[in-house]
This record gives structure tokens, sequence and C-alpha cells, in this order.
């Protein structure tokens, strides 16, 4: 009965700062335009999300491989302290540039509640068990999207903008002090050997690799940047690989990386892409096409994070049953057809249906990334999972930032093509609203038309990716049988694993 409510009090601690973490990306958003204006930064902006999420995405393998040599409770909570620290700065921020480094310190704590949340539940619950809990955090996220701007509105029409950050501090001390009190570990303590060199580089290549993303429209000539900036991030990776071969303690053991495991996370790498995509291309739909307030939109997203929660625990226990490659092969079956309905939708498209298609989206993503995340941890030993938690975290990430960049390239090409093919020039796709200005003259109904043809093209590249994944999950080897074994054996020494924990 202790153990049972040990677990209540960590899933409670770990869903809290999963919660923190995940609403400090959203409700940043609603306050960004007060937070500029307060702070005479209107320029820099986009650089208050983005220094968030890069150091959130380079510090995610670093904090898995100190996990797996220092424990999940100290350095989870070490990422906490990191956390509020950079919560507490950024609410007495005066000046834009020090909103945004404050910004890349929450950052940098946020990147081990990403990780070490998911590495923890793979550690103390069955295998039976963990698609409920797992499922639990992924819905997190989704009810992170819909609270976080009503929050980030709320606190400034009642308080001010500082009040968003400030709010963090006791729901992170609730966490860390339910996280010292319920987790209880057992490791060899011993003298560690850090990778020092491994983190250097790996937080270089990527530092080189996200920067193309947030600056390349800064430089005249784009293409040079992009070319020698991947070329340095491919230069950093191959010093990377050979360091690891080397490293007495690699951050990134080479022996994770098997075929499986690289499959796996090439599959999570396209849903994570396909995911962003849904939350941020449904919005616009549902607002700028249908035409409903951002609150009907946000609402009418609810389907998907209860069909997220449902799929993750009706898909996860198929892993027992029929093996993970047959679960994984179902999830993406049902997100398949989920994203090719996707392309039916019209500028007259009654709400009911939209709700029902984002809801099977969302049982195909829940179920898919929860299995995905079980195989990855079940098929490594406790001492690596950490690290092959956050090596598919970190995956996820770059799937996310590397197909937003793609889908809203595509989308404002395909608006301009579609003003070309109906005999008007000179249209500016991030100024569809202003352009009389610039002595271009649009309905509101060709704007919408415009904007239905482009997000068309986009749901497509959707169904693309998820049958690319999809042919990945059926090309999966034949693991049913082992996860089925590791989960018997699980089950079976429950009692014997809980008492690190009681």
């Amino acid at each position: 009965m202790k153990t049972a409510d040990n677990k209540k009090k960590i899933t409670l601690a770990l869903m809290v700062a999963m919660f923190l973490a995940a609403v400090e990306g959203t409700v940043v958003t609603t306050a960004a335009s007060t937070i500029a204006k307060d702070l005479n930064g209107f320029e820099n902006i986009s650089l208050v999300f983005s220094a968030y999420l890069l150091t959130s995405a380079i510090s995610t393998p670093i904090y898995g491989k100190l996990a797996d040599l220092y424990g999940r409770k100290n350095v989870i909570s070490i990422g906490i302290i990191i956390f509020l620290i950079g919560s507490t700065l950024c609410g007495f921020a005066s000046s834009m540039d020090m909103l945004i480094g404050f910004r890349a310190i929450q950052g940098l704590g946020a990147g081990a509640i990403f990780t070490l949340t998911y590495t923890i539940v793979g550690d103390i619950f069955t295998l039976a068990e963990r698609p409920k809990i797992q499922g639990s955090l992924g819905t997190v996220w989704g009810i992170a999207g819909l609270v976080g701007p009503l929050l980030g509105g709320a606190f400034i029409d009642l308080l001010t903008w500082n009040w968003i950050f400030f709010i963090n501090i006791p729901f992170g001390i609730l966490s860390i002090f339910l996280i010292q009190r319920n987790l209880k570990e057992s490791f060899e303590k011993k003298k560690q050997i850090i990778d020092y060199a491994g983190i250097g580089t790996l937080t270089a290549a990527m530092l080189v690799f996200f920067n193309i993303f947030l600056s390349a429209e800064m430089f005249d000539d784009s293409r040079i940047f992009i070319l020698v900036s991947v070329a340095a991030t491919l230069l950093l990776l191959v010093a990377f690989y050979r360091i690891e071969q080397k490293a007495v303690e690699p951050i990134v053991p080479l022996e994770i990386l098997t075929r499986t495991n690289q499959m796996i996370n090439a599959i999570s790498f396209l849903l994570a892409a396909v995911l962003i995509g849904v939350d941020v291309y449904m919005p616009i739909y549902l607002q700028n096409v249908l035409g409903f307030s951002p609150t009907v939109s946000g609402l009418a997203l609810i389907s998907m994070t209860i069909t997220w929660l449902i799929a993750a625990v009706v898909l996860g226990r198929m892993i027992i049953r029929h093996g993970g490659k047959t679960a994984t092969i179902i999830a993406n079956v049902i997100l398949l057809l989920g994203v090719l309905l996707l392309p039916t939708l019209g500028i007259q498209t009654p709400l009911i249906l939209v709700i029902l298609y984002v809801a099977v989206i969302g049982f195909g993503l829940g179920g898919a990334m929860t299995i995905l995340t079980i195989l990855i941890q079940e098929s490594v030993g406790y001492s690596q999972r950490g690290a092959a938690t956050a090596t598919n975290s970190l995956l996820k990430t770059l799937g996310q930032t590397i197909g937003i960049s793609i889908f809203g390239s595509l989308f404002n090409l395909f608006i301009v093509q579609y003003f070309n093919d109906n005999g008007i020039w000179g249209v500016n796709p991030n100024d569809l609203y202003g352009l009389s200005a610039q002595g271009i003259t649009l309905t509101g109904q060709q704007v919408i038309l415009a904007l239905n043809s482009s997000l068309h093209v986009v749901f497509i590249i959707f169904a693309v990716l998820v049958f690319i994944a999809l042919m990945l999950s059926v090309m999966l080897p034949k693991i049913s049988e082992t996860v089925k074994k590791e989960g018997k054996n699980r089950e079976e020494t429950t009692t014997m694993t809980n008492k690190k924990w009681a």
C-alpha cells in the first residue's frame, strides 16, 4: 500500500512538473504582445520563445546521461530548481534582452523535466501500468495548450505579466518536495567520469543547427548561411561520434543506437513533425478559414487530448498482448486515416466533422507516441534508460523544429501560388490582411480560399510523413516476443524493484 501511495504521489509530482514546463511554452503567447510593449522589444519577440525551446532541446541528452550516472531524483530536482530560478528572473526582467537570457535559463531547467519525467515512469511502473501514466503525461501537453493562453490573459487582466512567471514557484516547490519525499533510489555511488568533450561538441552542433531556423532570414543570402551552417553541424557531429567512441561514459552511448532504436527514433522524428503541424495549423484553419474564435478553436481541439489518453491506455496495453511492432503499426494506420481526412476540409465544413477528424488524429498520435517511448525504454537497461529517453526526446524536438520550418515555407509559398494562379501578383503571405496599403485589394473570401488551398498542401505533407512512418513501422524487427518477455519479467520482478522506491 505504501508503494502504491508513493507511486501516486510521484505521478502527481511528475504531472505538476510537466505542466509547468509545458504551459510555460504557451502561457507566454498571450502575454507576448503586452510584454514586448512594456519592455520595448517587439523586434525580438520571437527570441522569447526560441531561447526557451533551444536550451531545453540542447540540455535533454545531458540530463539523460547525468540521471544515469547520479540518479533521477536529484537531477530532475536540480532541473526544476534551475527552471524556478529562470522563472523568478524572468518575472523581474526589466529589458527584452534580460528576458530572453532568463528564458534561456528556464529552458535549461525544462530540459530535465521533459526528459526525466518519462525516464522515471519507465523506472518505477510496470509495462502494464506505463501506458496510462505516460498517456496522462501526454494529455498534460494538451491541457497546457488550452489553459496556457487563458492563464496568460487572466494574469494580464487581473495582475501584471510578471505573474505568469512567479506563479511557477509554489508548484515547482511542491513537485520537488513530492519527488524528494517519495522517490527512493538505490544505485552504486562512485566517482563518475563526465564526458565534457562530448557535451561540448554536441551542444555546439545543436546550437549551430537550431540557429539555422532562428537566424536564416537575417542574412541577405540565406542559402549560403544555411549551407555553411549545415556543413558545420555535420563536422561537429562527426567529431562528436569519434569522441563518443573513445569516451569512458559517453553522453550518448553508441550501443543504444541499435537498428531497432534508430528506426523507432526515425518514426518519432516524423510523428513529432506531424504533431507540431497539427497543433499550429488546425487552429489556423478553425479561426481563419471557418471563422471561429480562439476560444471555440481551443475547445474543438480538446477531442485530441481526450483520445490521446484513451489511445495511450488501449494501444499501450497491446504491447504485452501483441508486441510493440503490431501496436505501432495499428497506431500509425489510425493516424494515417485521420490525416487523410484533413484535405477534405473546406470553407463550410461543419465543426463537428473537424472535431471528429482531430479526435482520430489524437488517437493515432497518442497511441504511437506512447508506444514508441515504451519501446525505447524497454530496449535498454536502467543504467542507459535516461540517455535513451533523452536521445528520443532530442529527435522529437528536431522533428518539430525542422517540420514547422518546412510547413511554414510551404504554407507561404502556396498562398502566393494561389494568388498568382488567379492573376494577383505581389502578395505578401505575412500581411494578407493589410495589403491595401501596398495597392493590393483582397476580399475576405479570397483570403479564406487561399488559406484553405495552402492548408490542403500542408495536410497532404502530413499524410506523406505518416505514410513513411507507417512503412518504417512495418520494417521494424520482430520485437514482440522480446517486449512480451520483458513485460512478464518486469511484472515478476516488480516487488523486488519497488523495494528501491518503497
